[in-house]
């Protein structure tokens, strides 16, 4: 009997914090009741930002309060990740999770957050290539031209991405990695900075998103070599991956999904996932992600944290293997 206490006390005191937590969470306020910071560690204007104001003007719509898009960029998106790891973990701090999320802990030394510990996956939404593009005046028409041109002079080419430790930094550099050539680096403040300088010549080689791309190949001002994902895209499909044109297994895809501080309320992160995976399988968005050059890709929590786990990983091997330091 004395057993029987103990065991049902033990269990007792188990419970019961859950059972309270879930009693408190039924007589708070319905999730949201004020607006929602939708937090882009990212310049406006970048991959992000097309796909990022749809899905927040549809959440806002779905769940009855405003999402506000706040772009935090820096750092590799370091700054702005910190900000939200460092909110109050009740759901009006939502953070635009990218490919950059799991890169810049291997980059950047002291970020003042755990990557892995303070932040919860909700759902991812959204994937994409880059593209490899050239300045008509490079004079190269192929991978494998601009490969046979750089070889032989190391660090004389020069090439732009939207910063260090970004989606477009990490692209460049494992392509300069498996291409076997040097080809010196100069970071910008974001996506627009670095794409004027290679409209106007400035720098000769970028890595943009494919919505950047196809506009500017489309109107002849740059050439787009490759996509950077495995199989190549429905948007642009006279363009060949980079592992078809000449650089077998390469494949690198530039992702976003939605994170939330580590201990905020499972309901809270339930209801976003929830409505961000229906609202991301409307037409209308799957229109607009494809004509922003995105696919819609929805995850739910456990399915996205394992793909952030994996991410983690691999980025963490190129940035090691080719040495990428901050700025």
């Amino acid at each position: 009997m004395e057993g029987w206490v103990h065991r049902t006390g033990v269990l007792l005191g188990t419970v019961f914090p859950a059972v309270a937590a879930s009693a408190a969470w039924a007589q708070a306020p319905a999730y949201p009741a004020k607006p929602v910071r939708l937090l882009v560690p990212f310049a406006a204007g970048g991959a992000t930002d097309v796909p990022t104001r749809i899905l927040a003007t549809k959440l806002g719509e779905r769940m009855g309060s405003p999402f506000i898009i706040d772009n935090r960029p820096g750092a590799g998106g370091a700054i702005g990740t910190a900000t939200v790891a460092r909110a109050e973990p009740d759901g009006y701090s939502v953070l635009v999770t990218a490919t950059p999320f799991v890169v810049s802990p291997h980059v950047y030394p002291k970020l003042g957050y755990d990557t892995l510990k303070d932040f919860a996956q909700v759902a991812m939404f959204a994937s994409s290539p880059n593209v490899l593009v050239v300045h008509p005046s490079l004079g190269v028409k192929s991978v494998k031209e601009l490969i046979a041109l750089a070889r032989p002079q190391p660090g004389k080419l020069d090439w732009a991405s939207s910063g260090v430790g970004g989606g477009q930094h990490l692209f460049g550099e494992l392509f300069m990695s498996m291409a076997g050539i040097k080809v010196t680096h100069v970071s910008y403040k974001g996506s627009g900075a670095a794409i004027a300088d290679v409209l106007g010549g400035q720098v000769k080689i970028g890595f943009p998103g494919i919505a950047i791309a196809l506009q500017h190949h489309n109107a002849g001002r740059l050439l787009a070599l490759g996509v950077t994902t495995a199989q190549r895209s429905a948007q642009m499909p006279d363009v060949p991956s980079l592992a078809e044109a000449g650089l077998p297994g390469y494949d690198a895809t530039f992702w976003m999904g939605l994170s939330v501080p580590a201990k905020t309320a499972r309901p809270v992160i339930d209801a976003l996932h929830r409505e961000t995976v229906a609202l991301v399988k409307a037409p209308d968005v799957v229109d607009g992600f494809r004509k922003a050059g995105t696919d819609v890709a929805p995850s739910g929590p456990e399915q996205f944290r394992k793909f952030v786990l994996s991410e983690y990983e691999k980025w963490g091997k190129v940035v090691r293997a080719v040495g990428i330091k901050p700025d």
